[in-house]
């Protein structure tokens, strides 16, 4: 079952498949985001490339660049060209998605399928910044992702993944979720709803809300889809509960009082 929501501002999103089989919403992160990502990291990269250039100095008296063309086109274009790759490779392996950059800006590299990234995403990330960043100084990365609907350089293309926020700008959490009605004295209807976690209960309450707030045909088809999937995942039958979205706000409240 897909599940699709439409923003009511102009933010790219993208549909990911959880765990249970339902699909989430996450919004795409911007041509911005992903520059000052870039930049911060092309930073710490230059900062190395530096200081490693300082101690060979020292440590050779300065002889170490009379070798020649060669050794002048290796330290001064090959060597900082590797060392980013070998950075953003390393770095989105070891942070499980995220350089330095991208963990300072809050976005993450994922994959379009919903699975976990691999090594070998990565490493043809990294090696397609050559086409993406160093031959046209990010103008193609750039045109890439802003020509893409799923914000993609060509390394995210061959790699088929994307990177998307991790702190959303509709983000919701569970103090919010109080605010649907008092719980008090209240008794849980569906022990079953234990079951599930958090992150579901965040996607139900922003599927009501946006029905709250644009009652549309598209919105209402996606309450009746995602009441269907609760049913089905917890086995549970309705009967005298209501309306779907009454049932959906019934899951929320039994959650909070089973799980708090």
């Amino acid at each position: 079952m897909a599940f699709s929501f439409s923003l009511p501002c102009s933010m790219a999103s993208i549909d990911l498949l959880t765990a249970q089989n339902v699909e989430i919403e996450y919004e795409l992160a911007s041509l911005q985001e992903r520059f000052f990502a870039i930049l911060i990291d092309l930073l710490i990269v230059f900062g190395g490339y530096y200081a490693i250039l300082i101690l060979l100095s020292i440590a050779t008296e300065g002889r170490l660049f009379n070798g020649g063309g060669f050794l002048i086109a290796f330290f001064f274009y090959l060597l900082p060209i590797a060392l980013f790759v070998l950075y953003q490779f390393g770095t989105e392996v070891w942070l499980a998605g995220q350089s330095y950059g991208k963990r300072a800006m809050s976005i993450k590299v994922v994959r379009l399928d919903g699975h976990l990234t691999r090594l070998s995403d990565h490493l043809i990330r990294a090696v397609f910044y050559l086409v993406d960043l160093t031959m046209s100084a990010g103008v193609i990365g750039a045109l890439s992702i802003l020509a893409s609907p799923n914000r993609q350089r060509f390394g995210d293309h061959a790699a088929h993944t994307t990177v998307i926020r991790l702190q959303s700008k509709l983000r919701f959490d569970l103090g919010d979720i109080f605010k649907i009605e008092s719980i008090e004295g209240y008794e849980p209807t569906f022990e079953e709803v234990k079951q599930l976690t958090e992150s579901d209960m965040l996607l139900i309450k922003q599927t009501l809300s946006r029905y709250k707030s644009y009652p549309n045909p598209a919105h209402r088809q996606l309450i009746i889809e995602l009441a269907a999937r609760m049913k089905e995942l917890l086995q549970v039958e309705v009967n005298q509960v209501g309306t779907d979205e009454d049932f959906l706000k019934l899951l929320i409240r039994d959650y909070i009082v089973l799980t708090r």
